[in-house]
C-alpha cells in the first residue's frame, strides 16, 4: 500500500528554500519563516523566484521528492525529478496496441467515457453543493445529456 505524503506550497514571492540537516528550511528577508522534515514530504511546490539550493535539489531527488517551479501565475517553470523509472515490456506492449485500429478505439472508447462520467459527476456534485446560486436547469439538463452521451459512446 502506498504510503500517502504531503506537499509543500511556497507562495511567499520571495521565500528562497534550503536543507537544513533533514528539514526544508524556508527563508525569506534573510529570516526563516518555515521549517518540515523532508521525510513527511512527497513534493514541494514552489510560486517564488527566490528558488532552491542545489543541496535541497540533489537531496529531493535522492528521496524521491519532486521539485517543481511556477512563476506566479501558475505557469510551469522548471521540475527537478531523479533518474525515470518505467517498465520497457509494458511500453512496447502499449505502443503495439495504438498500432491496432479495433484496440486504439477500445482504448479511445474507455477514455473518452470515464471523461464524460467525471464530467457529469461534477455537474452533479456542483448542482448539490451550489443549487442556490446556479441556474439548476439549466445543469440538470447538461448532466442528463452527459448520461445519455455514455451510452452512445459505448456502443
Amino acid at each position: 500500500m502506498r504510503h500517502l505524503r504531503n506537499v509543500l506550497y511556497i507562495f511567499t514571492e520571495d521565500a528562497y528554500l534550503a536543507l537544513d540537516g533533514e528539514n526544508v528550511v524556508a527563508r525569506a528577508s534573510g529570516k526563516e519563516i518555515g521549517r518540515i522534515p523532508l521525510h513527511t514530504l512527497e513534493g514541494i511546490v514552489c510560486f517564488s523566484y527566490s528558488g532552491a539550493s542545489p543541496k535541497l535539489m540533489g537531496a529531493c531527488v535522492e528521496r524521491e521528492v519532486f521539485l517543481s517551479f511556477f512563476d506566479q501565475r501558475g505557469r510551469f517553470l522548471a521540475r527537478a525529478s531523479g533518474i525515470s523509472k518505467g517498465n520497457v515490456l509494458l511500453r512496447r506492449a502499449h505502443y503495439r496496441r495504438t498500432d491496432d485500429p479495433s484496440e486504439s478505439i477500445a482504448l479511445a472508447r474507455q477514455f473518452i467515457a470515464g471523461k464524460v462520467f467525471n464530467a457529469r459527476w461534477v455537474l452533479e456534485r456542483y448542482l448539490r453543493d451550489h443549487g442556490m446560486r446556479i441556474d439548476e436547469v439549466a445543469v440538470s439538463a447538461a448532466s442528463v445529456k452527459l448520461r445519455d452521451a455514455l451510452a452512445d459512446i459505448r456502443s
